[in-house]
């Protein structure tokens, strides 16, 4: 799909009354009973309305169990872990998560730095986390694809109904997952 008609398809959806550039949807998710992975209670949808852009649109699906921000707590008083870059930061997830063929871990970061931009991150902020995460980042990146592999798995088919469940102990639930 083209963004032009990703575009038209979202317009179509919300009545033309697209508020907030590059975004579809408001993050909603819930966290687990630890409060260090979240799972979406619905899509969210990323798109670059910058026409000389060729980041291809993202949709988080429901289901999807995320970290947020990953920033060390040592950097939490400058930094914390949510903020206005926590749409971006669960759309990045997804594709550090998922690493589809339409985006590599550059695209990716690429994606996560337009989101801060669409969302009025301070350019400092946006600098320091994208700096951070292209020099780092690649940890994430190769231990997600090993988790992977080794048959992990973050998209939930039942959400958890009660509020003292642990992300440790919903996975033990094989038949919870996609």
């Amino acid at each position: 799909m083209s963004k032009k008609d990703f575009m038209r398809a979202v317009l179509a959806k919300t009545d033309g009354d697209l508020e907030v550039r590059g975004f579809v949807g408001v993050p909603q998710l819930s966290p687990f009973a630890d409060w260090d992975y979240y799972y979406m209670r619905a899509p969210l949808k990323w798109f670059d309305d910058d026409p000389s852009s060729n980041l291809q649109p993202v949709t988080v699906t429901t289901g999807f169990v995320c970290d947020l921000a990953s920033i060390p707590r040592l950097f939490w008083s400058v930094l914390p872990k949510t903020a206005r870059y926590t749409a971006p930061a669960i759309i990045h997830d997804y594709l550090y998560w998922f690493q589809p063929a339409s985006h590599t871990r550059l695209q990716a970061d690429a994606v996560f730095s337009a989101g801060m931009r669409d969302l009025g991150v301070a350019t400092w902020k946006r600098w320091l986390i994208h700096t951070m995460v292209r020099l780092a980042g690649w940890m994430s990146w190769n231990k997600n694809r090993a988790a992977k592999n080794a048959g992990e798995k973050r998209t939930l088919r039942k959400l958890p109904t009660e509020i003292n469940v642990t992300w440790k102990q919903w996975q033990k639930d094989q038949s919870v997952f996609m």
